[in-house]
């Protein structure tokens, strides 16, 4: 479940957005480019699965990262993926040769 909820596109990206800091739906839309109806679909999985949590702030609900769990996760992530692009930069090179 929890690869799962990473692979999906419009999950990581909105991951990726509240790592930064604590958003509403409107701020996530407007980041992402999504429609407010898939934004708020997918925080509701995302919130079910332990990744986000959300207040009620006045007529808003503010979602934020779990920073303590999914924050480490994602800077594995990154390392991994910055890895992995130097090794196929590195194999293009060799193919050329």
């Amino acid at each position: 479940m929890f690869c799962k909820t990473l692979a999906n596109r419009t999950r990581y990206e909105i991951i990726r957005i509240l790592a930064d800091k604590p958003r509403n739906v409107k701020e996530i839309c407007k980041k992402t480019g999504f429609e407010q109806s898939r934004v708020s679909h997918n925080l509701k999985k995302l919130e079910k699965c332990g990744f986000v949590s959300s207040v009620h702030k006045g007529k808003n609900r503010i979602y934020s990262l779990d920073r303590e769990y999914i924050l480490p996760i994602l800077k594995n992530i990154d390392k991994y993926i910055e890895k992995y692009q130097k090794r196929l930069k590195v194999c293009h090179l060799k193919l050329k040769m």
